[in-house]
C-alpha cells in the first residue's frame, strides 16, 4: 500500500502538469476564442489561489483522496468496505458516485447564496481558458473536499478507484475549460461520455438563463437526467459572455480580490434589507 500511495502522487503530478501541457498547447494552435490582454495576470492569479487552497487543504485535511480511501479499508468503514462486492462493481459504482456527488454540490453551489458566495470567484473570471478549471476559493475547496471525505468514506470507495477518479476529474477539469475550437461532429460524439468544452463553457455565461445549467464535472449524464442540460448557447459559442454582473474590471483578476470575493456583494443584493454583514460592495476599493 505505501508503494501505491507512493507512485499515486507522482502519476497524479504527470497528470496535472501533462494535461496542463497538452491543452495549453491546442488553445494556441486552435483557440476558440481571442486572447485577452489579462492573459498573464490571470494565469499568475488562477494558479496562485489554486496554491493557496492547496496549503489549506494539506494543512485541515492530512489525508485526502486515495490515503483517505486506504484509511477507510483500513478501519473497514463505508458500504463497500463491509459487504463483498465483485471488484468491476467496485470500480464503476466509484467512479459515477463520486462524479453524482460532485453534480450535486456544484447544483447546491450555485443555489445557497453563502455557498454561491464561496463559488462566485470561479465565474468572475471575464475570460475562458484552462487556467479558469484553477481558480476556486480556498473556503470552496474546504467545502468541495469536505464533501468527498464523507462521500468516500459512506461508499467505502477502493483506493484505486478514487485514483483513477481522481486523475480523469483532474484531466476533464482542464480540458472543459479550454478555449480550444472543436470541430461540431467530435464535440457532439465526445459528449455522450465526457463534458466538453463547449458543453462546459455555457455554464460560464453572464446569462442567468444559461449558467444555471451544464453543472456536470466528468460525465455529461447526470446534466440530462436531471433536467439541467443545454445543448447551446442562445448567442453561439462566440457570443458567450463570461462572468458576473457587477464584477467587471481588471482588478477583479487580481488574486487579493479573489480571496475577498466571499465578502464582497453583488449590486442590488439584499437592497430592502442592507448588505450582509461583513461584506463590502465590489466597487468599493479594498485595500490591499
Amino acid at each position: 500500500m505505501e508503494w501505491f500511495l507512493k507512485s499515486a502522487s507522482e502519476v497524479y503530478a504527470l497528470d496535472y502538469f501533462g494535461i496542463i501541457i497538452v491543452v495549453s498547447l491546442l488553445e494556441c494552435v486552435v483557440p476558440r476564442r481571442d486572447v485577452g490582454n489579462a492573459l498573464r495576470l490571470r494565469w499568475l492569479s488562477n494558479f496562485g489561489i489554486s496554491i493557496v487552497g492547496t496549503v489549506v487543504i494539506r494543512a485541515l485535511f492530512p489525508l485526502v483522496g486515495v490515503g483517505w480511501a486506504a484509511l477507510c479499508s483500513e478501519r473497514g468503514w463505508g458500504v463497500f468496505n463491509r459487504v463483498p462486492s465483485p471488484t468491476w462493481l467496485t470500480f464503476v459504482v466509484t467512479l459515477l458516485f463520486l462524479d453524482v456527488v460532485v453534480y450535486g454540490q456544484h447544483y447546491l453551489l450555485h443555489r445557497i447564496p453563502w455557498l454561491w458566495r464561496l463559488h462566485r470567484a470561479h465565474h468572475t473570471d471575464q475570460e475562458y481558458d484552462f487556467s479558469t478549471g484553477a481558480r476556486f476559493h480556498p473556503l470552496e475547496t474546504i467545502y468541495t473536499n469536505a464533501v468527498m471525505i464523507g462521500a468516500v468514506a459512506a461508499l467505502g470507495a477502493p483506493p484505486f478507484a478514487v485514483f483513477v477518479a481522481q486523475i480523469v476529474s483532474t484531466a476533464i477539469g482542464f480540458a472543459e475549460h479550454a478555449n480550444v475550437r472543436m470541430p461540431a461532429l467530435l464535440d457532439r460524439l465526445l459528449r455522450l461520455f465526457v463534458v466538453t468544452p463547449d458543453m462546459h463553457r455555457i455554464h460560464h455565461s453572464r446569462d442567468a438563463g444559461e449558467n444555471q445549467f451544464n453543472y456536470g464535472a466528468t460525465f455529461p449524464w447526470w446534466d440530462r437526467l436531471f433536467g439541467t442540460y443545454v445543448d447551446q448557447p442562445a448567442k453561439g459559442q462566440d457570443g458567450i459572455v463570461f462572468g458576473v454582473e457587477g464584477f467587471d474590471g481588471r482588478k477583479h483578476h487580481m488574486l487579493p480580490w479573489m480571496l475577498a470575493q466571499p465578502f464582497l456583494h453583488e449590486p442590488g443584493e439584499d437592497v430592502a434589507a442592507g448588505p450582509i454583514p461583513g461584506t463590502i460592495a465590489a466597487s468599493d476599493t479594498l485595500e490591499v
